[in-house]
């Protein structure tokens, strides 16, 4: 086994495959951390989406989109950070998985400005008596993660692309909720549970 932050043994078979493990060792000595810098700090509170990795106990993975206005994403620690779970479709695949699999994986990307993207694989937990609720506008569960590291990636492949406008679903004080369209399609619109009391703002 390896004590590496970043990598496994899978990992290092393939970095002996492509004669890599040099470059692999530098980009994470030079690059890893497990601590927040300010850059971090600013590109994360700034952004308006992420997406989320996580997996349930069998290890069977599941990839979701997270978005919301800039500063949804808080910094609450050196090494920690918090983001509101807002309305959805019910099926809470992420935040279930988290509740018997506590192992996160997020990805921060830019794709307009400067690309840029940020990992951080951490521990993630959930409260819905969270402090933070009656701040983080819309929120109805509030999920916590404890980066076990923090790494940016080459942005190489990311195009440019132009944000047009934020989302018009994203919660912001003093704007009612939307709801989206699909939730009075004739195939559901009997079947969906109705929003959940959350902090307006």
């Amino acid at each position: 086994m390896t004590d590496s932050l970043l990598y496994h043994d899978g990992n290092r078979h393939l970095q002996d495959c492509f004669d890599s493990r040099r470059i692999s060792d530098r980009l994470e000595q030079k690059l890893a951390r497990t601590m927040f810098t300010d850059d971090d700090k600013a590109f994360i509170q700034n952004a308006s989406y992420f997406f989320l990795a996580t997996a349930d106990a069998k290890g069977q993975a599941d990839c979701s989109f997270k978005g919301g206005m800039p500063g949804f994403v808080r910094i609450t620690g050196s090494n920690e950070l918090a983001f509101p779970d807002y309305d959805g479709n019910g099926m809470f695949k992420s935040l279930g998985n988290l509740l018997i699999n506590s192992q996160v994986g997020m990805l921060f990307i830019s794709m307009h400005g400067k690309p840029q993207r940020l990992r951080i694989n951490g521990m993630a937990r959930t409260s819905n008596s969270d402090p933070l609720l009656g701040e983080m506008v819309g929120s109805q569960i509030i999920v916590h993660v404890t980066a076990r590291v923090i790494f940016p990636n080459c942005s190489r492949y990311i195009p440019t692309m132009q944000l047009i406008e934020q989302s018009i679903y994203a919660p912001s004080p003093g704007r009612d909720f939307q709801e989206p369209a699909w939730k009075e399609f004739d195939e559901f619109k009997d079947f969906v549970h109705p929003r959940q009391p959350t902090f307006k703002g």
